[in-house]
């Protein structure tokens, strides 16, 4: 029995070669031959409609070039495949489609390439970073992008690999030898602390109370100056310390009550008077007669007496706020200087201007490092008793920093 594409010879199925293919058995006749030839012909019609599906995925998907080898393997299949029918137009639209299939991947591949080399670029920009916690962050966003974004073509696949990870490493390996780096330092800071409680001991047991005092006042600025190491190891020292400057404190202040002492009114009107007299040297220009008065000032204001009034606490601030005012204004001078040699021979308003410009620098500096601890007040918090007070005081340091800058600044913007 004949048929277009195949015949039926000595009881077995026949497919006419195509393509340079010879002809081949692709099955036996079972009831009869036209049933057979029915079942071979419906083998193909499937064949076709697996293809039309294929080519419906293909269209309606966004992602076309993963259709590619699901392609290339039906159309390979379709060499050996048993029925009855014209292939050769089906492998052509297969060749076609597999042609247009390589070429949108290859075209991905193209854009899929720029998109990691400016991966590359953000990476390389940030592995230097020593924002740990935000730049962690950067970074794992962009390995998901790198993830996402699809592959490129082999020749270049190990080059950007490389390019990525590297700058990726770079930037945890630094993480790593930093954080290594403050285990190390936290060891030597709990030495200080150690040392700073062995001077709190030695100073309790001074018999000069206002000596001990003295040295009280020195150790817990430094106390508050050393570095950072684990509430743990810190809680216990900072418990003694505490305790014996408390106790060096309290025996001072029964000695200075012992003493003749100003009335708190008295006390109010020098210390009025005083802050009147940095004020007014707040507003003069820098020369070394207005920073010899102001350190003079601030000698005579340490032998006021430690117990203050109650109402004094503005003038106090007021008092500090002034004296950071002039030698701020003495640091703004160097600076200038040191920066323009050539300072003196310029212009009042120039002047103004570069004193004006270096203040705007400072300010940004400032705020930033306010930011910082902050963020580093939140990290590193513990259960020490006096820890929100400790850190109110250095939080307002830092403000008044940038007050007394804005304060010069506003100075420069009027006069």
């Amino acid at each position: 029995m004949e048929h277009p594409y195949g015949y039926i010879k000595d009881n077995k199925v026949y497919l006419k070669g195509f393509l340079n293919q010879p002809d081949r058995v692709i099955g036996e006749v079972k009831e009869d031959e036209a049933s057979t030839i029915k079942y071979f012909e419906d083998r193909f019609a499937s064949l076709k409609e697996k293809i039309n599906a294929l080519k419906n995925d293909i269209e309606e998907n966004q992602n076309k070039g993963s259709f590619l080898m699901k392609l290339i393997h039906l159309r390979d299949s379709m060499l050996d495949y048993d029925a009855l029918g014209d292939f050769v137009p089906l492998i052509e639209d297969l060749d076609k489609l597999q042609v247009y299939l390589e070429d949108i991947i290859k075209k991905n591949r193209e854009r899929n390439l720029e998109i990691k080399k400016g991966l590359i670029l953000e990476a390389e920009a940030l592995k230097n970073d020593t924002d740990w916690k935000n730049t962690a962050e950067e970074f794992k966003n962009l390995k998901m992008r790198w993830i996402k974004t699809g592959p490129v073509e082999k020749e270049f696949e190990e080059e950007v690999e490389q390019a990525f990870n590297l700058a990726v490493d770079t930037f945890f390996e630094n993480r790593k030898h930093y954080f290594e780096g403050l285990a190390l330092q936290a060891e030597e800071n709990i030495k200080v602390y150690e040392d700073l409680v062995i001077q709190a001991r030695e100073a309790f047991d001074n018999p000069d109370a206002k000596k001990a005092f003295e040295i009280s006042k020195r150790i817990q600025k430094e106390w508050k100056a050393a570095g950072k190491v684990p509430a743990e190891k810190r809680q216990p020292l900072w418990d003694e310390f505490s305790k014996l400057n408390n106790r060096i404190f309290s025996r001072f202040r029964r000695t200075m009550q012992s003493e003749p002492q100003m009335k708190p009114w008295e006390l109010m009107k020098k210390m009025e008077s005083m802050t009147e007299e940095m004020k007014k040297l707040a507003y003069a220009e820098t020369n070394p007669e207005v920073i010899s008065s102001a350190k003079k000032l601030q000698a005579d204001w340490k032998k006021l007496p430690p117990r203050k009034p109650k109402e004094a606490n503005l003038v106090m601030r007021s008092f500090t706020f002034y004296s950071e005012a002039v030698f701020e204004k003495l640091f703004l001078n160097k600076l200038a200087h040191s920066k323009y040699p050539d300072f003196d021979k310029k212009e009042v308003s120039e002047q103004k201007r570069i004193k004006s410009s270096i203040l705007k620098d400072l300010i940004y500096r400032d705020e930033n490092e306010l930011a910082t601890v902050k963020e580093n007040a939140e990290n590193f918090r513990t259960n020490e008793s006096d820890f929100e007070i400790m850190l109110r005081r250095k939080l307002s340091a830092f403000k008044r920093k940038i007050d007394v800058k804005n304060f010069i600044l506003k100075e420069l913007s009027n006069n």
